[in-house]
């Protein structure tokens, strides 16, 4: 008994190794089979982006892919500026320089034009505020929580400006 016990302890490791054997060389079997799938697949995708990339060169060149304003049109940098017609009209009915006489009024009447009251503990206030034209104003308000854009109208008489608010948006 004691000589059969070594011999199927020897028989148990022979088949053990021969089976983790036989299971390493599957695993490698199948991570080779799909390493070449993977090599196929990125091939392949290689392929489509080539021949899509050549047909946007084909659809869109590229000297038509950028925006072109229409002619003369600078609308962020003309945008609350005023021109020279508008600033002799408003120092007519007596602003001396009519901007900055317009941005101080609106920021002095500014807690009774916002249509919103603060939230959280923070005051509404008019952040930024742009002059259109001799007529109309944008402005900016928040409260470092909510927020919302208002277009205004204004009239000027004998230097007296009165605030009209036309419309207002919450952000």
């Amino acid at each position: 008994m004691r000589t059969v016990l070594p011999w199927i302890l020897a028989a148990a490791f022979l088949f053990l190794a021969v089976y983790f054997y036989w299971q390493k060389q599957e695993a490698e079997s199948r991570l080779a089979i799909a390493d070449n799938k993977l090599t196929e697949t990125d091939q392949q995708l290689d392929q489509q982006t080539e021949a899509v990339d050549s047909l946007e060169d084909i659809v869109i060149p590229p000297d038509t892919m950028e925006m072109v304003p229409p002619g003369g049109v600078n609308f962020v940098d003309q945008l609350g500026a005023l021109s020279e017609n508008d600033i002799q009209k408003l120092q007519q009915k007596g602003l001396k320089n009519p901007e900055s006489d317009l941005m101080n009024d609106l920021n002095r009447k500014q807690s009774q034009l916002i249509p919103r009251e603060g939230r959280l503990g923070g005051t509404m206030a008019i952040r930024d505020s742009r002059i259109l034209n001799d007529r109309y104003a944008l402005a900016y308000y928040e409260d470092g929580h909510n927020g919302g854009y208002m277009l205004l109208k204004y009239t000027v008489d004998n230097g007296n400006v009165n605030w009209q608010v036309l419309d207002s948006s919450s952000l």
